[in-house]
């Protein structure tokens, strides 16, 4: 059983979004720490990539400076288990395909070194339902669950993607990019309903939610919230102090769900 299935539904979960190496490993590595003492429930960990297709300017200009720091898949791989000795919470890649074929000799190996190094799930939102067996069966065999996303638009698909979602479900509430938006008025509830008449898995709302009265609006309509483009943004204004400033922002978010 899985880090992330162990979660529990009783209160709402918090879950952050970090680029990997923005602006260096090891202020990744303290930003991970901070969100677990501010009571995240488990940590999303974006591999940077060059064209990432579902990214807004924010979270899309931070793997470029990660980049540019000199941050790889391999270094990435090799964070995670060095946290490992520090934190037992659930971490999830989030990447793009190109850079798990581009990984040595493949899919196999990149799933089979990040399970190795203590990683929990897989995302990579360029991925069909349709075309994601390559990828779910290998992550099937080194116990990483491999991530389901539906959104509003996923209409009569919603529940045959929820019946065989593992980890959690990913309820993207709007459409476009990711990136901060003042009002989300999707028919999120309806999504929600759909995967909940076919599947009990946990449902995470991201895409747009930035203030804690947006987190906790979209709380509760699921089992919890995933925030990426607000703590992006503190990395990108604060640098390597950026740790205790998104301790307080994860804090309040946090406080805002329950």
């Amino acid at each position: 059983m899985s880090r992330l299935s162990k979660l529990s539904k009783e209160n709402k979960l918090f879950i952050p979004f970090i680029v990997c190496g923005d602006p260096d490993l090891e202020t990744t590595k303290e930003v991970v720490l901070s969100c677990v003492k501010a009571g995240a429930d488990a940590i999303e960990l974006g591999i940077p990539f060059s064209d990432p297709m579902a990214e807004g300017p924010v979270i899309m200009n931070a793997y470029d400076r990660a980049i540019k720091s000199g941050t790889t898949t391999t270094k990435v791989i090799e964070m995670v288990s060095e946290l490992r000795s520090q934190t037992d919470i659930p971490l999830v890649f989030m990447t793009y395909a190109n850079v798990v074929y581009a990984y040595k000799s493949g899919i196999e190996e990149f799933v089979k070194e990040a399970a190795a190094a203590g990683i929990d799930a897989l995302i990579l939102p360029d991925v069909s339902f349709e075309e994601k067996a390559e990828f779910s069966d290998i992550c099937d065999k080194y116990d990483v669950d491999f991530i389901s996303l539906i959104a509003p638009s996923s209409g009569d698909r919603i529940e045959m993607i929820a019946k065989e979602a593992k980890g959690f479900l990913y309820c993207v509430s709007s459409p476009g990019v990711t990136g901060v938006r003042k009002n989300i008025d999707t028919d999120i509830d309806s999504m929600i309903k759909k995967a909940r008449s076919v599947s009990q898995i946990t449902c995470a709302i991201g895409f747009g939610i930035s203030t804690p009265q947006q987190a906790k609006d979209m709380a509760h309509k699921a089992d919890g919230v995933i925030v990426g483009s607000s703590i992006v943004s503190l990395c990108e204004e604060h640098g390597k102090k950026a740790p205790d400033k998104i301790f307080e922002y994860v804090s309040a978010m946090k406080a805002a769900l329950n």
